[in-house]
């Protein structure tokens, strides 16, 4: 996660509005336990069950190849690792490469991978998440400059995505739509806590930046999207987050009250949290793409984020497999709603 641009005009809306907005990486994280609950008789259109140990086993695989920092043999490699599995799940793969330029300047090989499931299919749904892990644990007290393993910050929701593609392949009853998953590339590079020059919020989320402006497809559109960043952490919960809701209020409703109803209400809470601007936000501004985003937060404290945001603690340990069953279950079931 990272410190990201808000345009001028929904910090305005968000101020006259009194909702906070919240710049990912000025903030502390903070810790809400939460138990997870038992399934409730609900009237939806029956979805495959996600399997929560095969999402922990893709989220770990990331982690296995060492933290995924471009221009790494780790970044590469787990890069041809999710290729790889997504051909494997039978999705129509391409791969978005281009060079990005970090705060610093440092030019960065990156690439956008794009998996996609029913390919003709008109209508179709886009779930997206980050698989790059952060360079520096600018958050933690000690080994700052040494990258961090993000299992959960990039690595929970490419898990999720891997997962929900193969249960989605191995189903007798498909989704009646299209989808399309992208890995996106070069996320979490923007500038470090104590960085000395000025904070540029477009210095992070480059790869979702690129592919709004360059999609892999001409005229390539979708019905809405979902994306997924820091869906693993124990307690974790997930309020309506407020760039999402200035966009796609209807979209973040229907998927929260599809969370409820498969009784996820103490992860999925009916609360408004802080606008971010992540990932989903050049996507709506330059991809007109209406999406929103799942991700942790904790508004009512004043440590937003995940209490392992941007530190050496974001790795396998502190991953619960009950938050990434909720996260899963829940955009599986939207999926087979449409």
């Amino acid at each position: 996660m990272k410190t990201q641009r808000i345009s001028l005009i929904f910090l305005a809306i968000f101020v006259f509005s009194g909702v906070a907005v919240y710049f990912k990486s000025c903030q502390k994280p903070a810790s809400t336990e939460s138990t997870p609950v038992e399934d409730v008789a609900i009237t939806l259109n029956p979805a495959p069950d996600f399997k929560a140990d095969s999402a922990y086993a893709y989220v770990k695989a990331q982690v296995d190849f060492g933290p995924r920092v471009p221009n790494t043999k780790a970044h590469k490699a787990c890069g041809d690792y999710l290729v790889a599995k997504l051909k494997q799940f039978g999705c129509e793969v391409i791969s978005q490469d281009f060079v990005a330029t970090k705060y610093d300047g440092t030019k960065m090989n990156a690439r956008n991978i794009i998996g996609s499931i029913n390919p003709s299919a008109p209508k179709r749904i886009l779930l997206t998440a980050h698989w790059d892990s952060r360079s520096v644990a600018d958050k933690d007290t000690k080994d700052k400059n040494s990258p961090i393993d993000g299992a959960n910050d990039g690595g929970s929701g490419v898990g999720v995505l891997l997962e929900l593609a193969r249960t989605i392949q191995q189903a007798t009853q498909k989704p009646n739509v299209g989808v399309d998953i992208i890995f996106f590339d070069v996320e979490d590079h923007g500038e470090p806590e104590d960085y000395k020059g000025e904070h540029k919020p477009e210095s992070w989320g480059l790869g979702s930046q690129y592919w709004a402006a360059n999609k892999h497809k001409q005229n390539y559109t979708a019905y809405y999207g979902i994306l997924l960043d820091m869906v693993g952490g124990k307690g974790a919960i997930f309020p309506h987050e407020g760039t999402s809701m200035q966009y796609a209020p209807m979209i973040v409703r229907n998927i929260w009250d599809i969370a409820s109803r498969l009784g996820y209400s103490t992860t999925f809470i009916d609360a408004d949290g802080g606008g971010l601007t992540d990932d989903h936000t050049a996507v709506n501004e330059v991809g007109k793409i209406q999406m929103i985003d799942i991700v942790e937060l904790h508004p009512n404290s004043p440590e937003t984020f995940w209490k392992y945001h941007h530190t050496h603690g974001d790795n396998l340990s502190n991953i619960d497999k009950n938050t990434l069953k909720a996260v899963g279950q829940t955009v599986l079931s939207v999926l087979y709603q449409e």
